[in-house]
């Protein structure tokens, strides 16, 4: 089995797995780009190889480059992170060809569920609910506009091959659905070079609650309870937490057998995380299952006290898992917030620079999972998140002050950052209530701030 493993990623994740190699015994190998040269993994991993400009097609995304630099490290594992090559089937494939093991599940089984037609089809056979929407592929307007009008409008189309909230349109009636149809179809084209896409029935106002699973491949099978993501913008999703506000423990129970289910389906192995819709009425419907770690495991991790990425590791090393379902319960309140470089006060704008100040808060409870230091110049050529903030407290209103306190001792000098925005929510009567839903940015938040904004001019 193997002893050395290459990280296929950057910034925080490929930090924290370093850790998580170093406490497995396990050597370590960093790959990075030109512009990444002064990174903290590079600095903490064994052995580190150059693999490219600072172009993510011309270095984390190209196979070739990081599979030779796995060979000529004798690294005998690759673990991707998350995005990137993580749920791409083909690079899985390579690494097995090459006799590198993929730290992740099958190549078959990534194929299997990143198809979001193919991944419906497997959950509704395996008794998972699903929303209800087309049979397939809508091949054409045309084609669309029966199914609309049989499950209803509002709907929203999705690409199938989608993510990150490309590709997809909501319509409320058929004079949208045509310019949403082409829409949707050259964004899906365009992003993910394949422009097929399929609908479902919109659900309104819903939360956002997805299940992380663990299977391995002696047969075995658990979950580990759920994560709210609700607090999106543009699909992106900026504070995670569990328990979910509305959660119930007969809900928990459905959504983790359900969840269980749709693993078993596909003889999944690895970590992974099914995601859901919950309507006001606690019913819940299947969305898409993510075949890698997610950027907010932290919290099932704290939730939970266990290490996800040690545990990938030792299922990719065939080792069998020793939980107990039952004996896997929620112990601390947790709460995650993705700290971003964007300017918030011009829509979000990704901002690049140089850190020069930087002090990161502690205390019982209080994590953070970052790549940044004083000094550190941030790329402009990667995704904006440059650190995560996670909070745990023995009830959710210990933990929303201790992340309150948090935020006020986060300090980053030098680029604009998403903490300003995050202090805001935090202070939101209906976000303290946990009354909220995935349109909470755009609709109550927004709203909110505008009647404080003219009570003030008055």
């Amino acid at each position: 089995m193997f002893t050395k493993v290459l990280i296929a990623n950057r910034g925080e994740i490929a930090l924290r797995t370093i850790r998580a190699c170093k406490e497995l015994g396990l050597k370590t190998v960093a790959v990075y780009s030109e512009a990444d040269r002064d990174a903290l993994h590079v600095r903490f991993a064994d052995e580190d190889v150059c693999i490219g400009p600072a172009s993510p097609t011309e270095s984390y995304l190209d196979m070739q480059r990081i599979i030779a630099a796995a060979e000529v490290t004798n690294a005998g594992a690759i673990h991707p992170g998350y995005g990137f090559l993580a749920e791409n089937a083909d690079f899985a494939e390579v690494c097995n060809s090459c006799d590198i093991t993929f730290i992740g599940p099958t190549p078959a089984q990534i194929r299997q569920l990143g198809d979001k037609v193919n991944a419906k089809e497997l959950m509704t056979k395996a008794g998972v609910p699903c929303t209800p929407g087309s049979d397939g592929v809508v091949a054409s307007y045309e084609d669309a506009i029966p199914i609309a009008e049989k499950i209803g409008y509002p709907i929203i189309l999705k690409a199938v091959a989608g993510g990150g909230g490309k590709g997809m349109r909501i319509c409320n009636d058929v004079s949208e659905l045509e310019r949403g149809f082409n829409l949707c179809t050259t964004e899906a084209a365009n992003s993910f070079n394949n422009p097929d896409l399929y609908m479902e029935k919109f659900i309104i106002g819903p939360h956002h609650v997805e299940i992380q699973i663990i299977g391995d491949s002696h047969g075995n099978y658990f979950h580990f309870g759920e994560r709210d993501c609700s607090i999106q913008r543009r699909h992106q999703k900026l504070i995670e937490e569990t328990p979910s506000p509305l959660m119930t423990e007969d809900l928990r129970k459905r959504m983790g057998e359900a969840a269980v289910k749709g693993a078993k389906m596909v003889g999944y192995q690895g970590v992974g995380t099914i995601e859901f819709l919950v309507n006001s009425d606690l019913e819940f419907y299947f969305m898409e299952m993510n075949t890698r770690i997610q950027v907010e495991h932290p919290v099932t991790e704290e939730a939970f006290e266990v290490d996800l990425i040690k545990d990938q590791i030792r299922v990719a090393m065939g080792e069998k898992l020793e939980y107990k379902q039952e004996d896997l319960v929620h112990k601390w309140a947790v709460i995650e917030c993705r700290i971003n470089a964007e300017d918030v006060e011009k829509d979000f704008r990704p901002t690049p620079g140089k850190l020069t100040g930087l002090h990161v808060p502690g205390g019982p409870g209080v994590r953070v999972d970052k790549a940044v230091y004083t000094g550190y110049t941030i790329p402009q050529y990667y995704d904006s998140m440059i650190a995560k903030l996670i909070v745990k407290g023995r009830d959710r209103a210990e933990a929303m002050m201790k992340m309150r306190n948090a935020l006020n001792e986060f300090i980053i000098e030098g680029v604009p950052t998403t903490i300003p925005f995050h202090q805001e929510i935090f202070e939101h009567p209906d976000f303290i209530k946990g009354d909220y839903d995935i349109a909470f940015l755009e609709t109550r938040f927004k709203q909110n701030n505008k009647k404080v904004e003219t009570k003030e001019n008055v």
